[in-house]
């Protein structure tokens, strides 16, 4: 009997936090390989947390972090992204000096096709990029920053994304694209994500299961309708 592929990403026994201040206590999670896996909960719980410590901006204090069965608990944030793990921050964290071409190119040290081929190809998953190459990063709205992030981030050729927050202070018409670029993503390139997210529309159209945090620990696991009544929300993590 063949044995199963390990998890893309798995997680155990997750501790982290900020000096002496203990954030994460005891995060476990799996995500498949293509698997679109969503974290809700209260602000505060951990959640910018747990993503900073997967992408090894926060070491672990306990427990351990592995990419297709390596352990990758002590590698830097560098060697994560070799390895193939995409980061989109809270907050989208652009170049805003430089043009959206410029902080494309940025986003190519990782590629494995050359910067051109590799720009061309993005930008047919993020036509709306097209008319703005020359324009500063800065001079576009909040969600047209957030397309540039997530498009920067997917010409490095990950193979897992770590998205947190992508709809923070976004108009609803680009809201709506975001959630369908990133499911083009998932068809298209069998890209996986682990997405923190407050709003539920779009953790629940995306996700292909939801995951519970609260006081730094994954307390159970949903469906994504879940995430559609508001009154079972509150009951899980009192966001309604």
């Amino acid at each position: 009997m063949v044995a199963a592929a390990p998890p893309l990403l798995s997680v155990e026994g997750l501790h982290s936090g900020y000096g002496r201040i203990p954030i994460l206590d005891g995060v476990a999670l799996s995500v498949r390989a293509g698997e679109f896996v969503g974290i809700l909960g209260h602000n505060g719980m951990g959640k910018t947390t747990l993503l900073r410590t997967l992408m090894g901006y926060l070491p672990a204090t306990a427990g351990h972090v592995r990419f297709e069965g390596a352990d990758i608990t002590r590698r830097s944030p560098t060697a994560r992204a070799q390895l193939g793990i995409g980061y989109v921050p809270q907050g989208r964290e652009i170049f805003p000096a430089l043009s959206v071409h410029e902080n494309l190119r940025m986003g190519c040290l990782l590629a494995k096709r050359g910067e051109d081929e590799t720009i061309a190809d993005i930008l047919t998953t993020f036509p709306r990029l097209k008319a703005y190459l020359n324009r500063p990063g800065g001079a576009l709205s909040g969600g047209e920053q957030q397309l540039l992030a997530l498009a920067r981030c997917l010409c490095g050729d990950p193979r897992i994304l770590l998205l947190d927050e992508p709809t923070e202070g976004i108009q609803p018409s680009i809201i709506e694209e975001i959630i369908e670029t990133l499911q083009r993503i998932g068809r298209e390139r069998g890209i996986a994500l682990l997405l923190v997210e407050q709003n539920l529309n779009c953790i629940a159209g995306l996700s292909e299961r939801i995951l519970i945090l609260q006081k730094g620990t994954i307390t159970r696991e949903v469906p994504p309708e879940v995430a559609r009544d508001r009154a079972l929300i509150d009951e899980f993590v009192g966001m309604a």
